[in-house]
C-alpha cells in the first residue's frame, strides 16, 4: 500500500523572527509512519518542524507553513492508496507577515488572521482522493460527537479522536488514548504508548 502521513505542527510567520504555532510534537504521525514502514507499506511522511528523527525506510518532505503542507499533499496525494492526516495544521495565518522584525512599542499590537486551506477537507473534493482517509480530532469537550461530525463533514473513513485538555495524553506526551470513530461504530483505544496506537491505526487501513 502507498500511504501518505502528515505530522507535526505548522509555523505561520508574523515577521522574520516570530511565528504562530501549536503544541504538536509530531510523535503520533511519526509513529504511524514508522509502524506503516515496518508493516511493509510504501510511506511518504510530510512533516512540519519537529525534533524527531525520520523513521527508517520512509520518504520524507519537510514543510513549515500550512500553505506549504497543502501544496506538498496536493502534489502527492493522488497516487496514494491511503492517507493519515495527523498533522496539527494551523487554522489561521497572519494576513500580511511583516518584512522586518516588529519592534516593541507602547502601543497595542493587533494581528489580522486569515483562514488557511483545509487540507483534510480538500482531500475528497478539490484533490479528488478516493483512497482510505484518516483524520484526527483534537478535542477538549464532546469528543465523540465532535469527531463524528468531522467524520461526515470531511468524508473520512476513520477519525482518531482524543481529549487534548489532558496533560497525560496527546500533545507533547509519549502516550495517547483515543476513540476510533467509523461511520458504523466507535472503538475505544485505552491509554498506551503512541506506537501501540500507531500499529492499531495501520492495521485498520482499508477496513
Amino acid at each position: 500500500m502507498k500511504l501518505l502521513v502528515t505530522a507535526g505542527p505548522t509555523r505561520e510567520p508574523i515577521d522574520p523572527v516570530r511565528y504562530l504555532t501549536n503544541r504538536s510534537s509530531g510523535k503520533m504521525g511519526y509513529a504511524i509512519a514508522d509502524a506503516a514502514a515496518h508493516a511493509g507499506h510504501c510511506v511518504l511522511l510530510i512533516s512540519g518542524p519537529t525534533t524527531l528523527d525520520v523513521p527508517a525506510g520512509v520518504d520524507f518532505i519537510l514543510v513549515e507553513t500550512a500553505s506549504e503542507m497543502f501544496s506538498a499533499v496536493a502534489a502527492h496525494l493522488p497516487r496514494m492508496d491511503a492517507a493519515v492526516f495527523a498533522a496539527a495544521v494551523a487554522d489561521y495565518t497572519p494576513a500580511t507577515p511583516a518584512a522586518q522584525k516588529i519592534k516593541k512599542s507602547g502601543d497595542p499590537l493587533s494581528l489580522e488572521l486569515i483562514k488557511t486551506k483545509d487540507i483534510l477537507g480538500s482531500a475528497r473534493g478539490e484533490l479528488g482522493f478516493t483512497g482510505f482517509l484518516v483524520g484526527f480530532a483534537a478535542e477538549t469537550e464532546n469528543v465523540e460527537s465532535n469527531a463524528r461530525l468531522k467524520l461526515a463533514a470531511k468524508g473520512c473513513d476513520l477519525i482518531v479522536a482524543n481529549d487534548v485538555s489532558r496533560s497525560d495524553i496527546g500533545f507533547d506526551a509519549h502516550e495517547n488514548e483515543a476513540l476510533l470513530v467509523f461511520a458504523d461504530r466507535t472503538e475505544p483505544f485505552p491509554k498506551a504508548p503512541k506506537h501501540d496506537l500507531a500499529i492499531r491505526i495501520v492495521s485498520m487501513l482499508g477496513e
